[in-house]
């Protein structure tokens, strides 16, 4: 059924950038509000950047100034560009949709398989 695929991430220097994407699949019609998550080693997941379906985006203190966090509702994709990396950054990056309209119904919250990014000093 719904399948969220990610691309993107890998390995940068410190200051760095780097850009991941999010892809739902085929049968999606629309999607409420796409969010990034990230979970570094030994930490709990937490919730970066979301932009619902109006634009409305909100970020994480962390990251603010230097996410930017955008989507394409007529390819159901959603991006995340990511400057002046840190090594702090290091993490697994997950997407999420939420509120979704789809061939079979409305379904809520998929994930994305996740992707590393790892920011060297």
């Amino acid at each position: 059924q719904v399948q969220l695929t990610e691309s993107g991430g890998g390995l940068v220097q410190a200051g760095g950038s780097l850009g991941l994407s999010c892809a739902a699949s085929r049968g999606v019609f629309s999607i409420g509000t796409w969010s990034w998550y990230r979970q570094a080693p030994g930490k709990s997941r937490e919730l970066i950047a979301d932009m619902d379906s109006g634009g409305t985006t909100n970020y994480a203190d962390s990251v603010k100034g230097r996410f930017t966090i955008s989507r394409d509702n007529a390819k159901r994709t959603v991006t995340l560009q990511m400057n002046s990396l840190k090594p702090e950054d290091t993490a697994v990056y997950y997407c999420n949709a939420d509120r979704l309209a789809t061939q079979w119904g409305p379904m809520y919250d998929y994930w994305g398989q996740g992707t590393q990014v790892t920011v060297s000093s």
